[in-house]
This record gives structure tokens, C-alpha cells and sequence, in this order.
């Protein structure tokens, strides 16, 4: 018997060991009892699992891993909306988080080896212990993470840099590791942090950003809805054209019927082959617009604007243009209405899911990031007659977007400068707006641009080398072996100081769309950080100083004339190159007042200009000049230069 129970024992610490030594990484033990001595805001981060996935590789082996982010509410106030941050540091790839979504509006999986902040959902709010009698339902929120990471392999632990609370009005100390897996640190109030918010108030308050988007609830039923997005631009230079707006739906809804808007796919097949169909067996899904999970919603042109069936709603029908306010403030705001069908278990009328991880994009325009949805307050909406009060929508969310700078994103229009002072210009930089994966005939992605004539900035790059190899050769100017790139920017600007004086000087602005679309309703603004203030006029287009921004000159085109067209066939199209769209005109500014302004050095030549909201890449190098005047001869020489270059191309 003795014998009998010893092998058995033997037994299972082996088969216990064998389980140990499978696992790729070891379960994480349970975590010290931290959390009883945070009276703030308790984070912990716990790597439970992973494993090797295929394929093998030498270097970055990819590795599933698993975790858990728990937030905690130990304090006295509820925690409104929180936010999390984890310093994710190993090149992951975020698959899956329950009860929470990425703050930026990402999808998953999303990649987030540069770090993430993970926002609540559906339970965007912590309530305290005091409230709910210590219920860890209500004061805890726990995300289950499961994502795939590259280069950490058992026994290493892939744990990130840092995890701290997002929210405002708390200070997070350096997080502290029990063993290799379990990383906590308890945040605390900041008692000088002045809040905006009142305790117990039912709704968050409405934030300022660069762009807001609402979602109201209209009509209510049990089954459905009527709501209403509305885009408003608040930024001074922001602007959309041909916007396109996509979400989240998470619970299965699905769009039936819209109003000022249109989806970009018509399709319901993911209703008909979905739990939706076998719900609403008697909906005829033909007649549907939408069943996908993120769909991608566009503007309708403007003569569908008082179109019975998908117009007649204010704002709508712009063809997908905001313009700035200062441009517009009628047309800097753009709405639809949508008929949004819900599925069990919501399935009664204050019932309401808004959707989630929203993303808005244009045509040639700044990069947003949204926030998820926040409820606030119901918007009141006026009566249509003026007779009566305004009524209150029956429930309101607001999407907070901002202007953001993607890591190794490119611009998508380029500035090149010249002078009176020196014949060449200095072109946009090569791949100012991004290189191109494939090219017909090999190019340097780091050498300099080449110096043109002047006269080249009217034909399009790959019309330029015997005119840029000709005037390097008559300038005696270096020549990279292959030839750089091009720019590859559908917009370039020159900006070409034009005169300088003693009492001022003045420049000439260029504008050439190098796209197949024209640009209506365009704008753009040159930040001069010492010239501007010496700002007096624009005669071919309408400038102002901007309010509110810095030494920043907005321009844009006169009644008429705000028109930019597109690239068409020069007028031998088998010989000639395309010819650009072109805007022009000439700006006067005084130095009166501005002392030690020296506009050859650099003043007079933009920090940062700006086509339809977007930032435009700038030369590094500033034309050069031994004196402030041309001199005969060199305007001679300049004329007899583009003569050779002239008959150099016509050979």
C-alpha cells in the first residue's frame, strides 16, 4: 500500500512538471494585496500567458500573449470617463480588449507597439465603494487583453514600459513590479488640479476640439431610431473636402434608410447571412442601405439638397466640403440623419448604443484622431417655425477630434522657394510627400533636389530632366547618380520674394494643382514668425491676418476666382507636357516697425504654409545671394541661360 501510494505521488509531480516545462511562459502568480493600501485610482497590468506562433524566424518571432488591465476605484469620487495608458514597447498588435476601445478611434486589431490608451466601454465610469457598498462590479473594470507581440520569448516576460491613469487631475507614480509579471501603481489625486466638473451631475460637460461630431437621438422606437451627425470645424485653418466617415457598430445594428448622406458601399448581404436576418424575418433587407460592422459614410452632392427622399436636412449636401469658420461659418458645419435598426437584448426605446473607434478623413486635408463617443447633455434643437421653444433630443453623444501628425506620415503638398537674387529655384524636397513603392526607372530617395529655371515649375517632374540636367550643367551644379525623386505632391506652392526695399518688400505666391480634381473654395495660410506683422496687402486673392494664430497671413480666392482647376493636356497633348491648375497673385508687406528685419536671410520667407488645412513640406535651404540687388549682368546671364536651356529641351 505504502509502495502503491509513493509511485502515485511520484507520479503526479512529474506529470505536474511536464505541465510546468510545456508552457512556453509561465502563468502569473496572483498579485501582492497592493490594492488595499491605494485610496486613489489602482492600476495593475498582469501577463497571464503566451506562446511561439508560427511562423519561426531567426529574428522578431512573433509570440501570443495574454493579459489583464484592471482599474480600480478606491477613492471617494467617481471616476468619470477613464482612461489608461499602457507603454506597450515590443512591436505589439493589439487583437482583442474586453470592455474597453482604444481612445484614438483604432479598430482592431490595431498596432500599438509604440504605446495605447485604452477608454471605457460599454461601463465608461468607476463608481466608488461608498456608493455601491463595495461592489467590485461597479468600482472595477477589468480588460482582458490578447495580442501578439515580436522578439520575447520564455523565460523573458513582455510587460510594457508603464501604465498610468489619462484622466486629468491625478498624478501616477513610477509603477513598481511584483515578480517579472504583474506591474501596479496607485494614482492619486492631485488636490491643486481645478476641475470643471460638478460631482453627481448625470452628463460629462461638452469639450472644445479641433473638429466635434454629435450624435443625437431624434425619433425613438422599439426596434430602431432616427438619429442625426453633425460635423462642426472649430480650427481656424482645419478643413475637410469630400470627407468620409466611418465607425463601429457594436452590437449588430445596422443602417436602414439615411438623409444627407449616403454609405459609400450599399450592401446588406452581412444582414442575410446574419443573426439580423433571422431576427427580422419579415424585413425585405433589399431595401436596406448598410449591414456592415464599419461602414463608410460620404456627403451627397449639392443638387441632392432639397431632394425629398436624401435631402432637406440643414447643413447637408456639401458635396463633402467644411470650410474653416473665418472662410464660412454656414459651411463649416455638415449633418445627416440616419434610420438605425438594433438588435436583442435592446430591444425597447431608451435603449441606445452609440457607435464607437470613429475615424473622419479628406480628400487633400489634415489628419484627424477622434476620441470615443461621451455623453453629455441632450442637444436642444430650435423650432423649425421660430414660433415655438426649442425641444431637447432624447439622448446626445459628442466625439472630440483633433489635428494630429501621424508617426511617419507625409505631407501631401510641397513649397518651393526662389528670389530676384538668384536665377534657380529651390525646389519641393525629394519625396517631400512620400516615395513611391514602384517606379519606372530607379531613383534616390536621400539626394537633394535638383535647382530648376523657373520655367520648369510648369511642367510636371518627369517633363523636368533635360531642363534640370541642362540647368545643372550650364550652372556647374552637382548631379546625383541615380537622379533624386520626385516630390510626388498633388499640390506645390512657390513662394518667390519678388522685391525688397528699403521702406518694405513684397512676394509672389503660386499655387499649382497637379491633380485630376480641382479645388473649390481652396485657402491657404503662410505663418512669417517676424514679417508678418508688416502684412498689407493681397491684390489678386482676399488676405487678412488670421485671429487667434500667430503671424499667420490667410488667403483665399476672390468671388469668382475661388476656383483652382485641375491638371489637363497641354495643347499638343502627343508632344506637350500636362499643364498644371494655377492661382497667383502678389502680397505687399512694409518693415515699418520691425526692426533688424533682414528679408534676404530668412525673414521673408515662410515657417509654415498651409494648403486646405494641411501642412505643406518646406526646403531646408533658403536661395543665397552675395548682395541684396541683381546686378546687368547677371540678368543678362540669366536670359542667355534660359535660351540654352530653351533650345537644349527643343533638341
Amino acid at each position: 500500500m505504502a509502495v502503491t501510494t509513493f509511485f502515485s505521488l511520484c507520479l503526479l509531480i512529474i506529470t505536474a512538471a511536464l505541465q510546468v516545462a510545456g508552457q512556453t511562459t509561465p502563468v502569473a502568480e496572483a498579485p501582492a494585496p497592493a490594492a488595499d493600501d491605494c485610496n486613489g485610482i489602482f492600476l495593475q497590468y498582469v501577463f497571464t500567458s503566451g506562446s511561439k506562433i508560427k511562423p519561426t524566424l531567426k529574428a522578431r518571432q512573433p509570440y501570443k500573449f495574454q493579459s489583464i488591465l484592471s482599474i480600480t476605484n478606491n477613492g471617494l469620487d467617481e471616476l468619470k470617463l477613464w482612461r489608461v495608458f499602457v507603454g506597450f514597447q515590443h512591436d505589439e498588435i493589439l487583437v482583442s480588449a474586453s470592455n474597453a476601445v482604444l481612445d484614438d478611434g483604432e479598430s482592431l486589431p490595431a498596432l500599438v507597439g509604440n504605446g495605447t490608451v485604452f477608454a471605457g466601454f460599454p461601463a465608461a465610469d468607476l463608481k466608488t465603494a461608498v456608493e455601491t457598498a463595495g461592489d467590485t462590479t461597479q468600482t472595477t473594470a477589468q480588460i482582458k487583453i490578447v495580442g501578439t507581440q515580436f522578439g520575447v520569448g520564455s523565460p523573458n516576460v513582455p510587460m510594457p514600459s508603464n501604465i498610468s491613469l489619462e484622466n486629468d487631475g491625478f498624478i501616477c507614480p513610477k509603477p513598481s513590479m511584483q515578480g517579472k509579471s504583474v506591474m501596479q501603481v496607485c494614482c492619486i489625486k492631485d488636490e491643486k488640479f481645478k476641475t470643471n466638473l460638478t460631482l453627481g451631475e448625470k452628463f460629462s460637460p461638452r469639450q472644445d476640439g479641433d473638429l466635434t461630431i454629435m450624435y443625437d437621438i431624434l425619433r425613438t422606437y422599439d426596434s430602431n431610431y432616427w438619429a442625426q451627425v453633425t460635423i462642426a470645424n472649430h480650427n481656424p485653418l482645419g478643413r475637410l473636402d469630400n470627407w468620409k466617415l466611418s465607425w463601429d457598430w457594436m452590437k449588430d445594428e445596422f443602417i436602414w434608410e439615411m438623409k444627407g448622406a449616403y454609405p459609400s458601399v450599399v450592401d446588406t448581404s452581412e444582414c442575410v447571412f446574419g443573426p439580423q436576418a433571422k431576427f427580422y424575418q419579415n424585413l425585405d433587407f433589399s431595401t436596406g442601405l448598410n449591414c456592415q460592422r464599419r461602414p463608410t459614410l460620404i456627403d451627397l452632392p449639392l443638387e441632392k439638397t432639397n431632394d425629398t427622399k436624401l435631402g432637406m436636412i440643414p447643413f447637408c449636401c456639401r458635396n463633402g466640403t467644411i470650410l474653416p469658420p473665418a472662410m464660412d461659418p454656414s459651411k463649416s458645419v455638415s449633418a445627416f440623419q440616419m434610420n438605425v435598426f438594433k438588435m436583442p437584448p435592446d430591444l425597447n426605446r431608451s435603449s441606445f448604443t452609440p457607435p464607437q473607434n470613429w475615424k473622419i478623413e479628406g480628400r487633400l486635408n489634415p489628419d484627424y484622431k477622434c476620441g470615443p463617443p461621451v455623453r453629455v447633455s441632450p442637444t436642444q434643437v430650435p423650432d423649425p417655425s421660430g414660433l415655438l421653444p426649442a425641444t431637447s433630443v432624447f439622448a446626445s453623444w459628442q466625439v472630440v477630434c483633433n489635428i494630429t501628425q501621424p508617426k511617419g506620415a507625409s505631407p501631401r503638398c510641397c513649397v518651393s522657394f526662389s528670389a530676384f537674387y538668384n536665377e534657380s529655384i529651390i525646389p519641393c524636397p525629394t519625396c517631400a510627400c512620400g516615395c513611391p513603392s514602384n517606379t519606372a526607372r530607379t531613383c534616390s530617395m536621400k539626394a537633394p533636389a535638383l535647382l530648376l529655371p523657373s520655367q520648369a515649375l510648369l511642367v510636371p517632374f518627369d517633363n523636368r530632366t533635360k531642363m534640370s540636367l541642362a540647368w545643372a550643367d550650364i550652372n556647374h551644379l552637382p548631379v546625383s547618380n541615380p537622379l533624386p525623386c520626385g516630390d510626388n505632391c498633388g499640390v506645390s506652392i512657390n513662394w518667390h520674394l519678388f522685391t525688397d526695399y528699403r521702406g518694405g518688400w513684397s512676394a509672389r505666391i503660386t499655387i499649382f494643382n497637379w491633380e485630376d480634381a480641382a479645388f473649390a473654395d481652396w485657402f491657404t495660410a503662410v505663418e512669417l514668425d517676424k514679417a508678418a506683422a508688416g502684412f498689407d496687402a493681397v491684390y489678386s486673392f482676399n488676405g487678412t491676418m488670421l485671429d487667434g494664430v500667430n503671424n499667420t497671413i490667410f488667403m483665399q480666392g476672390l468671388p469668382g476666382l475661388n476656383y483652382i482647376v485641375a491638371e489637363a493636356d497641354g495643347a499638343n497633348p502627343e508632344k506637350d507636357p500636362r499643364v498644371p491648375g494655377k492661382q497667383q497673385s502678389v502680397i505687399s508687406f512694409t518693415k515699418k516697425n520691425i526692426p533688424n528685419i533682414n528679408i534676404a536671410a530668412g525673414d521673408g520667407f515662410p515657417t509654415k504654409l498651409y494648403f486646405n488645412g494641411e501642412e505643406c513640406s518646406l526646403p531646408k535651404v533658403l536661395p543665397t545671394s552675395s548682395s541684396s540687388r541683381i546686378s546687368s549682368f547677371t540678368i543678362t546671364t540669366s536670359i542667355l541661360a534660359a535660351v540654352v536651356v530653351f533650345m537644349l529641351v527643343r533638341q
